[in-house]
């Protein structure tokens, strides 16, 4: 049986002052009626039943996470007691699924991500169910064939070519290649066989948790520990305990740059990871000027402005260009898009300097 995993636990410090620790990006609306997370859930309709889906969050967020998703059991919402990266998350994951289904596939993704449309998601999720029905070892992962050297993703390189389901092109995996410099990227794009990796997976929770114990054993154990308590009063303790004492580990490292049967399945799909503020001009179709905008907003002699303001807060602009605006209740962004890679500058001086109200 498919279960779907969602990782809901990320801190969205490119997002502020809109994303903050207590309500980061998965849990705003961007462009949309329904938050990140909201939509992610939602896309897993008529794939794979609520009763058969689990969050994994952090324990500040969890309150949070059940009032946004009011219809899925409170059992399936997780609130790790720690910062420990995916592969401890994606562990503990596997073991609640094996716990209810011992022979249960999993599909991992994060919450953050949009995709459309959802059938030629489902179509893919199918096709990487079939794979690993046919060979319960395999891991599968998905490929987004790059529009532009991209310097902040990761890159999988494909290998020999799968019989797999008609129209889903089906690849073993040569290797991953970590996030590249500018000139390193070119050639990625230039070769035509490497994909940005999605951050989706697929396999069985048997299968990921052999691999953990095989390349992760510390970390295996310590998330035996912790399945050991899995229905019953002592889960919640032996949690915060043991889970406490892993290495933070990302799963790409721990396991899928290291696993021998690892495949990748070109998506059918359209995919934005919306990792920064530019998102938005992706999310929101521009004006005539280029101005994509959520909220109010009066452009004079503006262009290619990202405009976001909460509530019924006016913001105008007066002979500007190339800016990003975010305004909050209590804080105000105002940056050239050529920087918006410093915002996760402005939340590490606000630590530093002791301004937690704004974090």
């Amino acid at each position: 049986m498919l279960h779907a995993v969602i990782m809901a636990g990320g801190s969205g410090t490119r997002f502020w002052p809109a994303s903050r620790q207590i309500k980061p990006k998965q849990l705003l609306k961007m462009g949309g009626q329904r938050t990140m997370l909201q939509t992610t859930f939602d896309r897993m309709q008529g794939l794979v039943s609520s009763e058969h889906v689990l969050i994994l969050t952090n324990n500040q967020l969890t309150d949070a996470v059940v009032a946004q998703l009011p219809d899925l059991p409170l059992e399936h919402i997780v609130g790790e007691p720690c910062k420990r990266d995916t592969a401890p998350c994606i562990g503990v994951a596997a073991s609640l699924v094996q716990a209810a289904d011992a022979d249960g596939i999993m599909v991992v993704m994060p919450s953050d991500h949009v995709i459309e449309p959802k059938s030629e998601f489902h179509r893919a999720i199918k096709a990487g169910v079939r794979l690993v029905e046919e060979d319960p070892t395999r891991i599968v992962t998905f490929g987004i064939r790059p529009t532009y050297p991209a310097e902040s993703f990761g890159y999988i390189q494909r290998g020999q070519a799968i019989e797999c389901v008609p129209g889903t092109s089906t690849f073993k995996v040569d290797r991953f290649r970590e996030k590249p410099d500018r000139a390193t990227a070119e050639e990625y794009v230039g070769a035509g066989t490497f994909y940005w990796n999605s951050g989706i997976f697929l396999w069985k929770a048997k299968t990921i948790l052999e691999a953990l114990q095989k390349f992760e054993p510390e970390m295996y154990d310590l998330i035996q520990n912790i399945a050991h308590g899995i229905g019953t009063s002592e889960f919640q303790s032996s949690f915060e305990e043991h889970f406490a004492k892993i290495k933070g580990k990302s799963i790409d490292f721990a396991v899928m740059e290291r696993h021998e049967n690892v495949v990748v399945i070109e998506a059918p799909f359209q995919w934005d990871d919306v990792g920064s503020w530019q998102a938005i001009a992706r999310l929101i179709e521009p004006d005539a000027m280029g101005n994509a905008v959520d909220g109010p907003y009066l452009p004079i002699d503006s262009s290619n402005m990202i405009i976001r303001s909460e509530s019924e807060h006016l913001v105008v602009t007066i002979g500007m260009s190339d800016t990003i605006v975010v305004h909050t209740p209590d804080a105000t962004l105002v940056a050239p898009k050529s920087e918006e890679e410093r915002v996760r500058e402005v939340v590490k001086q606000l630590a530093e300097l002791g301004h937690q109200q704004y974090l």
